[in-house]
């Protein structure tokens, strides 16, 4: 197969070389001229064979798919198939898909997960759209997918918006997991008297414990890298499938405590000082007399 990859970042170069390393041609374009093997993306589709090309999509969520999914619209054929593999929103999927299917053109999303790791681990897939667009893709998507049984790094989730819909949820419960084992980080810490060396204790859960997993794997390498995580700031961002795991929770009226809890954590690591907590303390003086400290500026 011959693909065209629009997007050669961390993921989308990743995923470009762990194709052409299984077999599968590829020509690349990027909005980084450095990066890209065509001048645009119309020499991308003119590069791809006939009939039935692929382009595969790896840009930012938002106004920057949509534009390259306007300007490929306008470039592809009917027949031809685009796999939009960022984190959009699954409703943005549904009507992508209609706008392309008026041209007869393809789209199946795909959630990708694996990070900068994928490239020699693989990816963990899960695509939406017709079952005859998957099953033409599925050179690409077993490539791609971890080694092993395909049942274990590719679904196919369901139609359009579902790939997307499945990833939106896979990330909420990685804020959870995530949130979990900082947590516990942050207890160890604070007992050093009793736990010298906080990295050992993570690094003995990797085997045989109920806790073990691969970000367990990737916060001990945190761990030996800066032990006492000196050089990472507090501030963590999120982009944006946490919220919308939330708002997709309270739609269905289906209970998220604990991915609630973990995006409501990364708010409160973005305020300089916390007037929530400000007003909590305000508060324990004016019931309970209890003393207060001056404020402490974040650090």
């Amino acid at each position: 197969m011959h693909i065209g990859m629009v997007g050669l970042g961390r993921m989308g170069g990743n995923m470009a070389e762990r194709l052409r390393a299984g077999g599968i041609e590829v020509t690349g374009y990027d909005a980084n001229p450095a990066n890209s093997e065509v001048a645009t993306l119309a020499d991308l589709v003119a590069a791809l064979p006939q009939p039935k090309r692929v382009v595969w999509v790896m840009v930012p969520a938002g106004a920057p798919t949509e534009a390259v999914l306007d300007q490929l619209g306008t470039l592809m054929d009917e027949g031809d198939i685009i796999i939009e593999g960022g984190n959009s929103h699954f409703e943005a999927d549904r009507t992508n898909a209609a706008t392309l299917a008026a041209r007869g053109i393809g789209y199946v999303d795909v959630g990708v997960s694996g990070g900068v790791w994928g490239r020699e681990n693989g990816y963990g897939l899960m695509a939406g759209g017709s079952a005859e667009d998957i099953a033409t893709l599925m050179p690409i998507f077993d490539t791609l997918r971890p080694e092993g049984p395909r049942e274990e790094g590719f679904v196919h989730a369901g139609p359009v918006g579902a790939g997307h819909y499945a990833k939106m949820v896979h990330n909420g419960i990685e804020y959870g997991l995530m949130q979990a084992y900082a947590e516990g980080y942050e207890l160890l810490e604070a007992r050093d008297d009793l736990i010298p060396d906080v990295g050992a204790v993570f690094a003995a859960w990797q085997r045989g414990t109920v806790v073990r997993s691969w970000l367990l794997d990737l916060m001990v390498r945190a761990i030996q890298e800066d032990p006492e995580l000196k050089e990472i700031s507090d501030w963590v961002d999120d982009s944006g499938e946490g919220r919308w795991t939330i708002e997709e929770a309270i739609s269905n009226a289906v209970p998220l405590p604990v991915i609630s809890a973990a995006l409501f954590a990364r708010f409160s690591s973005r305020q300089p000082s916390s007037p929530a907590m400000k007003a909590v303390a305000a508060l324990r003086k004016q019931f309970g007399g209890h003393a207060t400290r001056a404020a402490q500026p974040r650090a």
